[in-house]
């Protein structure tokens, strides 16, 4: 059970008990439970309904940012893809343009170790 069903649970009881054990003891008595016993049963009711509304907004937002993750690990998987082709047309185009004879160099280092040469 998950924490948001279970703060739900806890609070439906605990409002349940209260009331039930005012009406008893008012049927039987003519009066009602002791305050601290009826503040209890309330803040333990409000704690779980609160609880309950994080844990719903922490799936919500879990689910969200998953949703996200994986859009964007598509569109970044489709711009590599692109990229590559990109690249690759490039480069059989320059060479297509120079001859059979051309070669593709990679650029030289760059900083001191150009410097040196």
């Amino acid at each position: 059970m998950t924490l948001k069903w279970l703060a739900v649970v806890v609070a439906v009881v605990s409002l349940t008990s209260c009331v039930t054990g005012n009406v008893v003891v008012g049927v039987l008595d003519g009066g009602q439970l002791p305050l601290v016993v009826n503040l209890f049963a309330l803040t333990t009711a409000g704690t779980a309904v609160i609880l309950a509304v994080v844990a719903e907004l922490h799936d919500r937002l879990n689910d969200r940012v998953s949703a996200l993750t994986e859009f964007l690990v598509a569109r970044l998987n489709e711009i590599e893809a692109h990229t590559g082709d990109r690249n690759t047309g490039f480069v059989e185009g320059y060479l297509l343009s120079h001859g059979q004879e051309a070669a593709v160099v990679p650029f030289g280092r760059r900083g001191r170790g150009a410097a040196e040469r």
